[in-house]
């Protein structure tokens, strides 16, 4: 029985694969599930006649396990010799293998998308790059794969059983949802159909029982351990995103906005072409505008408010001082003395921006250092306002 156990849950690691069809269901045009159908009743005769096949040669040549070959470089030398047909069906393995590693980077990502669609990963799953792909899942993705591969030394091998195990627990759930739906849903043959899927869940779930049971100590603790934990990890970041919906109040109207004072800032070090540029943007706001400028020494200040003056740009001028020579926190704590009231204060911070990216690190990087200090210590609306340098 233990024998025959095995021999079934091995046969049906064979079957692993198919679900990447289910779960790139939403990459399919439309009619979605039609297409989706066709293509898995295709993988399925393929599939069927590539075992049977393989299994008649395997019987026909009398190939047995043994190291250091594989069972089909074997069926391929006792079938064509060891020639270049020899050579070329290996080849041909290997880029059909190649190209199955392809699956997962084409199922996985939707997968995580469909989940954080349902709150249950983080939503920057969710999001696709200018091609339908979901770039973030696929880096996800490339990581894990990575650190499984130095983990188990390369020998993928050591891989099989707990990709199965993972793969029949999913097939198990899904097989046993799909009995609740026809139960709950009492369609024309749904007896029938409520039928198919417990025998398949049945069947699934023996197979996995027997894979932990046979690769406990040979790694398979390790989905064990895994799968309730990303359970977990479900709940908790599913438990996130409902305690921030009701904070935000999503899915209810919220009050109407009353307009109230706004005070915007605008932090200067120097009167140049890119302070004029800001001082403009912030009086086309019609709010109240004030330039803050920070110095370590009185005598410096007093010199920038004498060239400041003369320039007159309408704009009321803050000196502030810096004892401890900070450009960042004295203009934090001016942003967090005029937030008391009803007052809305926008910061709107100056920045070069040259050509080429490999100029930026002749640019200091001070309006990125506030903008980051002024998110994290007030609630102030911080704005960049980019001045494109035409220097090549």
């Amino acid at each position: 029985m233990v024998l025959i156990l095995k021999a079934f849950s091995a046969g049906c690691s064979a079957l692993t694969g198919i679900e990447a069809i289910a779960n790139g269901v939403p990459t399919f045009r439309e009619p979605r599930a039609k297409r989706a159908q066709r293509t898995e009743l295709m993988l399925g005769i393929l599939l069927g006649l590539m075992l049977v096949g393989l299994s008649l040669l395997i019987r026909r040549e009398h190939i047995a396990p043994r190291g250091g070959v594989t069972v089909l470089a074997q069926l391929t030398a006792g079938s064509f010799g060891t020639g270049w047909a020899y050579y070329a069906t290996n080849i041909a393995v290997t880029l059909v293998l190649a190209l199955a590693a392809n699956t997962s980077f084409g199922g996985l990502p939707v997968l995580m998308s469909l989940l954080s669609k349902d709150n249950r990963l983080p939503h920057l799953f969710g999001l696709r790059s200018e091609r339908p792909v979901h770039r973030y899942g696929v880096v996800a993705l490339a990581l894990l794969a990575a650190v499984l591969l130095i983990a188990v030394d390369a020998v993928t091998d050591r891989l099989i059983p707990l990709y199965a195990i993972g793969v029949f627990i999913g097939f198990t759930i899904s097989q046993t949802g799909l009995v609740r739906h026809w139960f709950g849903e009492r369609s024309r043959r749904w007896m029938l159909r409520a039928a198919v899927n417990g025998t398949g869940a049945v069947l699934t779930a023996t197979a996995a029982l027997v894979f932990v049971a046979s690769k406990f100590t040979s790694g398979a603790w390790v989905v064990v351990l895994t799968v309730p934990a990303l359970m977990l990890l479900f709940s908790r970041i599913e438990r996130y995103y409902r305690a921030v919906g009701l904070e935000l109040d999503l899915g209810r109207p919220p009050e109407r906005p009353l307009p109230s004072r706004s005070l915007v800032v605008v932090p200067v070090s120097s009167i140049s072409r890119l302070t004029e540029i800001a001082l403009h943007a912030a009086l086309s706001l019609n709010a109240d505008v004030v330039a803050v400028s920070v110095h370590f020494e009185p005598e410096q200040g007093a010199a920038f408010r004498t060239r400041w003056e003369q320039w007159d740009p309408g704009v009321r001028l803050e000196i502030l001082g810096s004892p401890h020579r900070s450009l960042v926190h004295p203009i934090v704590d001016y942003v967090q003395r005029a937030q008391q009231g009803d007052r809305q204060i926008a910061v709107l911070i100056p920045e070069v921006q040259p050509r080429h990216w490999r100029y930026r690190i002749l640019h200091n990087q001070r309006g990125l250092l506030l903008a980051t200090v002024l998110r994290a210590s007030t609630d102030a609306v911080i704005c960049t306002i980019p001045y494109r340098l035409a220097t090549r």
